[in-house]
């Protein structure tokens, strides 16, 4: 690994970690102004309005723009911007508005930071592809640990302190972030484009996914992944406590299952691309998440339920490694900004329809009716894919990016090979 990417991991591990202080402590802070379901909706939704609205348009600007200074830019406006509902907070003067339009300008934020992250990475570590398995597959590591393990108990433990606190140690975590980010190399900007107005950028990086039969695989199992995901986690709890008989207290417990089998997954992701093709990995582990679904909706007790869960964490937290460290390997320079925020906002897009779906079954039906409708999305969408991403078409990719008289890295590869790549 290049130094400059533990610089980059150690600044997204502090950043994850403010992530997972805002995360526990931002609703519970806005519990303190208000009891209404739908002011708290408000709060959660505004910090995904920036990709709906804003996805493939940040992505152009991106593509435009040096990566590492727009990283640079995005924490430090973020670590500034925490700055207003602390002193808010201070005074005694915050208010759901204030707290929904902060999560927006996060949301916003993020939405750059991550697309120029995203972007930046192939070109520290070459477009090398198991350097990127590598590197995604310690990101996400990290990412997990931070927000999912230490970040939530942290968050309530300072909000004891003040409502303040969690929000200037958020603020902080951003900072840090900046300044390691600031010391990173700087790489050079992709060949330019015509230059072209916005909007007409914005259309060609987007109609680039939808064109290319194996970037669309890849883009659709996110989304369709966040529908099913919602809709279970919508009705997830009331589950937990109606169905299994689990406690409040035993719910963070049974969450926590979920994120121990992020861990697994994402440190044993390069292992399965290698065993059996990034392409055949990518379909074993959307499969699994169905079938894990499933098992969850049919547990009879709390432990059968809680190893569903961490199966299902697992084979998430290994697609989350292998789809976007092969786009990253593919993609070229100048498009992987627009390219990743697409898929991005695909993504985002339709988690929405997925809260919908899990309330209107749970609601018409059973509490079970969303897990088993999310396990048959799951298992639906794998078959749909499975042949937009197979280890031939991968395959067929890798050696279309690879430089011209360089080495080709068959990380794809598994043990069975077929002739005569499909044309992408």
């Amino acid at each position: 690994m290049p130094a400059g990417f533990g610089r980059l991991w150690t600044a997204q591990t502090v950043s994850s970690l403010g992530d997972g202080i805002t995360h526990a402590a931002l609703p519970l802070i806005a519990l303190t102004l208000t009891r209404d379901p739908m002011a708290l909706a408000v709060v959660t939704a505004a910090g995904t309005l920036p990709w709906l609205l804003f996805g493939v348009l940040g992505g152009a600007l991106v593509d435009r723009w040096d990566r590492r200074r727009t990283m640079w830019g995005a924490d430090t406006a973020r670590a500034v911007l925490f700055a207003v509902p602390a002193a808010a907070a201070a005074l005694d003067v915050l208010s759901v508005p204030l707290l929904a339009a902060v999560a927006f300008l996060l949301g916003l934020g993020g939405l750059f930071f991550d697309t120029a992250a995203t972007a930046y990475l192939p070109d520290l570590l070459r477009r090398d592809p198991a350097l990127l398995e590598r590197a995604n597959s310690r990101l996400r590591a990290a990412q997990t640990a931070m927000s999912g393990f230490a970040g939530p108990p942290a968050g309530s433990a300072l909000l004891t302190l003040g409502r303040a606190v969690p929000l200037l140690a958020d603020a902080m975590s951003f900072l840090i972030s900046a300044l390691l980010v600031r010391t990173l190399p700087a790489m050079p900007r992709p060949v330019p484009e015509v230059r072209e107005p916005l909007l007409r950028q914005a259309r060609a990086g987007a109609s680039y996914v939808f064109r290319d039969r194996l970037l669309l695989g890849l883009a659709l199992r996110p989304a369709v992944g966040n529908i099913a995901f919602l809709a279970m986690e919508t009705v997830l709890a009331l589950f937990a406590h109606d169905r299994l008989g689990i406690d409040t207290f035993g719910f963070g417990l049974f969450l926590t299952a979920e994120a121990i089998g992020g861990l697994l997954g994402a440190g044993i992701a390069s292992v399965l691309g290698r065993r059996l093709g990034t392409g055949t990995a990518l379909t074993c582990t959307a499969a699994t998440e169905g079938l894990a679904i499933l098992g969850l909706a049919a547990a009879a007790n709390p432990y059968v339920a809680g190893l569903a869960l961490a199966v299902c964490g697992a084979a998430m937290g290994a697609t989350m490694v292998l789809g976007p460290s092969l786009r990253q390997a593919i993609v070229p320079a100048h498009l992987m900004g627009r390219v990743a925020s697409t898929s991005r906002m695909l993504a985002m897009c339709a988690a929405p329809f997925g809260a919908f779906l899990g309330g209107w079954l749970a609601t018409t039906y059973d509490i079970r009716t969303p897990l088993y409708a999310a396990a048959v999305l799951l298992l639906v969408m794998t078959v749909v894919t499975a042949s937009m991403t197979s280890n031939r078409r991968v395959e067929a990719a890798l050696r279309a990016a690879a430089p011209a008289g360089g080495p080709d890295h068959p990380v794809s590869k598994g043990p069975a090979k077929e002739s005569a790549p499909d044309a992408l």
